[in-house]
């Protein structure tokens, strides 16, 4: 008797990427970064995460990334007021303040951390979330609108060749000083551009990492296919019908521990989420 097949099962090997609890690991990038580096965090691993805040395009997160190298300050030059409050056209709305001057120490103060991470951290987690961006004002790539009204952007989909020729001089700058880097690209669903303009940034994404991996050597590890090809399903999205759901987290976390992690370094992650949650156990009841 043929046995039926209900999904496609998305094979994921052993990555020359490895992680384990004394590992150093910067993560950066859209909201799954988010979700991973947290998880990461939760469980001890020495992480630091989107210095940044949120951010989805990868020419946003390249010049993020560059200036955590190289300790470089942002100025009041690169600051909005909106809504009574101080942004940065550079950082996520958490890094937003009243003050200008606690806005702008605030988002100096956290890429001066980041360099000092970096200079004992060599493994780099990337997550590109769309390759849409925006353009303000004719001369600034925007990684946060901050309801700064549409007419004053332009909306661009960067092109393959747009992100590597972006991301090359990056690349080789990491190289050159032993740093590892494992790309992935979001399952999160960008519907604001539609289904057909979704697609179209995510495979422009995607065509950009495989050739950035390819021609530096680095990891990719197939979140999106996991959620997209193997999962397949509305259950496995939230509400919005556009986040993975707390069970397709859980399962990508699964998948992503396999790939890139020993059975010492997994065995340790079961052991401190078991103490967590007892801990959180402990503290509803008393």
């Amino acid at each position: 008797m043929k046995q039926i097949k209900l999904h496609t099962a998305v094979p994921v090997e052993q990555l020359p990427f490895r992680i384990s609890h004394s590992d150093p690991v910067l993560l950066i990038g859209s909201c799954f970064t988010e979700n991973m580096g947290k998880r990461m965090t939760d469980l001890r691993f020495n992480t630091m995460f989107n210095p940044f805040g949120i951010m989805y395009n990868p020419l946003s997160i390249a010049e993020a990334l560059r200036r955590c190298i190289d300790n470089q300050p942002i100025d009041n030059g690169l600051l909005v007021e909106r809504d009574g409050l101080w942004h940065s056209w550079l950082h996520h709305g958490s890094f937003s303040r009243r003050e200008q001057n606690d806005c702008l120490n605030t988002c100096n103060t956290r890429i001066h951390s980041a360099h000092n991470f970096l200079t004992h951290c060599r493994k780099i987690i990337v997550t590109f979330g769309s390759a849409y961006y925006y353009f303000y004002n004719s001369s600034l790539i925007v990684a946060n609108c901050h309801k700064v009204p549409a007419e004053e952007f332009e909306l661009k989909l960067a092109s393959v060749e747009e992100i590597v020729a972006i991301w090359t001089p990056l690349m080789e700058r990491l190289q050159q000083t032993g740093i590892e880097l494992l790309f992935t690209v979001s399952p999160v669903r960008h519907n604001a551009y539609g289904a057909h303009g979704n697609q179209l940034g995510k495979a422009a994404l995607l065509l950009a990492v495989d050739q950035l991996c390819q021609q530096f050597d680095a990891s990719y590890f197939p979140a999106y296919e996991i959620v997209v090809d193997e999962l397949r399903d509305y259950r496995f999205y939230t509400d919005d019908l556009s986040h993975p759901s707390s069970k397709a987290e859980e399962i990508i976390w699964q998948r992503f521990q396999m790939a890139t992690m020993n059975n010492d370094t997994i065995a340790l992650c079961d052991r401190y989420d078991s103490e967590n949650r007892q801990a959180a156990h402990r503290q509803i009841n008393i």
